[in-house]
């Protein structure tokens, strides 16, 4: 199984900007194994939801309505490896960032797909 370690996050006021990064340890040549990857938010009170995630051909990424505008994946299929670049934070966008990855047999990912996670980061956004 895939191993996925994330980096990057921390505290930032609003408006501020963080970048996350995930990096997964198995390494399958041009088109991975996992050929979805994304983040998932987990916070008390709205349990985890997907945040946005990519397919390994870059199509139609997905992003939550949330995150539309202010949010940007994106991944480098060479390093395995996943972005979001996050800007405009909102104190709304504090929580626990998981990286996730899965196998898709078309060209598209959903959230129900992902089968791998890792450990989460911590971003927390204060007023």
């Amino acid at each position: 199984q895939v191993q996925l370690v994330e980096s990057g996050g921390g505290s930032v006021q609003a408006g501020g900007s963080l970048s996350l990064s995930c990096s997964a340890s198995e390494p399958s040549g041009y088109y991975p194994r996992y050929n979805c990857m994304g983040w998932f938010r987990q916070t008390p009170g709205m349990g985890r939801e997907a945040v946005s995630y990519i397919h390994a051909s870059k199509k139609s990424p997905y992003y939550a309505d949330s995150a539309k505008g202010r949010f940007t994946i994106s991944r480098d299929n060479a390093k395995n490896t996943v972005t979001l670049q996050m800007s405009s934070l909102k104190p709304d966008d504090t929580g626990l960032y998981v990286c996730a990855a899965g196998s898709s047999t078309g060209g598209n990912c959903w959230p129900s797909l992902f089968s791998s996670w890792g450990q989460g980061i911590q971003v927390t956004v204060t007023v």
